[in-house]
């Protein structure tokens, strides 16, 4: 059994490094949020003072953090994963950031001797606490492949996707679709509603027909319909409306970079940022049915 090194214990974090611990794994893990490492602890992580302590002899070390500006920070720092970690130690980074600075962090570690991959993940918190993700990894070949071995207690599959930032390229892609999906879902749910139909019988045609997406089937914005949707609990979070706002307006700056019209997505951030305007930014991205039923203007 491999140790491994854990920077990020947050809403997907905590769960994931619990599934690397109950697969035999020891687990040494790091977080600012002292709830996020006492639910840890309650996982079986051991925690760590710094991030120092976390990488110090790790066989393999994952990052899951917020933004690229805290994963160049955490790797980049003076006192970050570059500077404390044997060049032996496999890096993977699986949070949802930017192509330029997943391209620098790629950079900056192939510079020091480290085999480093980006492969974030889809499958939100109920895949996460499951070990049923989807890891999009890219980076060399082997890297990758040694990388598929620690990944397996989180995942129920593992794409290569290519090479070195094509991991974050496709988890990108694939949120854009998602963001727009669930978009499209609030707005087929209240005409349905507006049209006299029962929300249950809806949702049952929706989700073996052509409407059909994860987004209804997982975070399906009307109360008493989907077990694991936030609209059951008041739009507490399952993934915030901020998150998703930020995701999405990485998919805009890369198709800004590549020349790639996306009035869709583009109108769904500025959904995203009506919510946050309205102090719902930590609200369930989902809440954007509340803007389609006139709830909130």
């Amino acid at each position: 059994m491999a140790t491994i090194g854990w920077i990020g214990l947050g809403n997907m974090g905590g769960p994931m490094t619990a599934n690397l611990v109950q697969a035999g794994h020891t687990v040494r893990g790091f977080d600012l949020n002292p709830g996020a490492v006492a639910a840890a602890e309650a996982g079986g992580v051991t925690s760590v003072a710094g991030i120092e302590d976390a990488v110090k002899g790790a066989d393999v070390v994952f990052t899951m953090l917020p933004k690229g500006e805290h994963a160049r920070a955490v790797y980049l720092g003076e006192d970050g994963v570059l500077a404390h970690a044997d060049t032996s130690t496999l890096l993977v980074d699986s949070s949802t950031i930017d192509i330029e600075s997943a391209a620098a962090l790629h950079e900056a570690a192939a510079e020091k001797g480290f085999r480093f991959v980006d492969a974030p993940v889809s499958g939100g918190i109920s895949g996460a606490k499951a070990g049923t993700l989807t890891f999009m990894i890219g980076g060399e070949e082997g890297a990758v492949k040694d990388a598929t071995a620690f990944i397996e207690p989180m995942a129920r599959n593992i794409i290569p996707t290519g090479g070195a930032t094509t991991g974050q390229a496709a988890k990108i892609c694939n949120n854009l679709m998602l963001f727009i999906n669930l978009a499209s879902t609030a707005e087929g749910a209240v005409l349905a509603d507006r049209l006299g139909l029962d929300k249950q019988v809806f949702w049952d045609i929706a989700s073996v027909s052509s409407g059909d997406s994860w987004a209804l089937r997982t975070w399906y914005p009307v109360p008493g319909v989907v077990e694991t949707a936030a609209s059951n609990n008041d739009f507490a979070p399952t993934f915030t409306t901020e998150l998703a706002n930020k995701d999405i307006g990485l998919a805009i700056a890369a198709a800004r970079d590549t020349g790639t019209p996306l009035e869709i997505g583009t109108h769904v951030q500025q959904l995203f940022q009506r919510l946050i305007d309205e102090g719902e930014g930590g609200k369930d991205c989902s809440m954007i049915i509340k803007l389609v039923d006139g709830s909130l203007q």
